[in-house]
């Protein structure tokens, strides 16, 4: 008998109709807004990094937020981030990202519409035969109401994928603010909106993405269980469903 998990967090068909979709190239994911007629068709697959978690416990949320900042120039003890309740496997395991194309015309001029469709963290390469709701570890399933959906919030409309054992040396470089104004950051710079900082002590890393307004986090499960995938969308069509 294979791996039933909890119906509460259970992805509704329009999320997981996306999902399937997203890294799928070649498949649609929609149609261009106001042109019905113009299909979003997934384009391709980029691997934008690796990510190493040692501790096996992951973060996913905003590297930093404001309203925290000011603690951190006075040395307080900051607010914890979202900690996923899930453990992966400890290691090194690939960011990727997914881009979608669907033209349109502006005011008489040609656009691609090349666009983000959303960033995972491939833990394996088992099939995934479930997606649910990534809880974190304070969220309570039993205090969801009927289409809630847990996710993590962002000032700057930036998320990140993180060692949970590692988070106070990796997310430093994005909480040092001089007079209110971000400082210029020690960050490797990957694809554009992708940053990377690595604590070498602990062999651990930090990896943001674009995350409008924050992100819905997504667990691909296996047949056993197992997470296989950990998918973050955000504002997308069918994906908060």
């Amino acid at each position: 008998m294979g791996w039933a998990g909890d119906a509460r967090l259970a992805a509704g068909p329009e999320a997981v109709r996306y999902l399937e979709a997203a890294f799928t190239p070649g498949a649609q994911l929609g149609t261009v807004y106001d042109d019905p007629t113009t299909p979003v068709v997934v384009t391709g697959i980029e691997e934008v990094a690796t990510l190493r978690v040692p501790s096996g416990r992951l973060v996913v949320d905003a590297p930093w937020h404001d309203d925290e900042t000011w603690k951190y120039r006075r040395g307080l003890e900051t607010s914890p981030p979202r900690e996923l309740a899930v453990r992966i496997p400890p290691g090194t395991h690939r960011v990727e990202l997914a881009w979608t194309a669907g033209p349109y015309e502006f005011f008489g001029e040609h656009c691609d519409g090349v666009e983000r469709a959303a960033t995972r963290l491939r833990v394996s390469d088992q099939p995934v035969c479930r997606w649910e709701a990534g809880l974190g570890v304070d969220d309570d399933v039993d205090r969801l109401q009927p289409g809630d959906r847990p996710r993590f919030h962002s000032d700057s409309n930036v998320g990140c994928f993180a060692d949970a054992g590692a988070w106070t040396a990796l997310s430093a470089p994005f909480r040092a603010y001089a007079d209110g104004a971000p400082v210029r950051r020690p960050t490797e710079q990957l694809a554009e909106g992708y940053e990377r900082v690595s604590d070498e002590s602990r062999q651990a890393d930090l990896v943001t993405f674009p995350a409008e307004s924050g992100g819905t986090v997504w667990l691909g499960r296996t047949a056993t269980g197992d997470v296989a995938v950990i998918v973050v969308t955000s504002g997308l069509p069918g994906a908060e469903a």
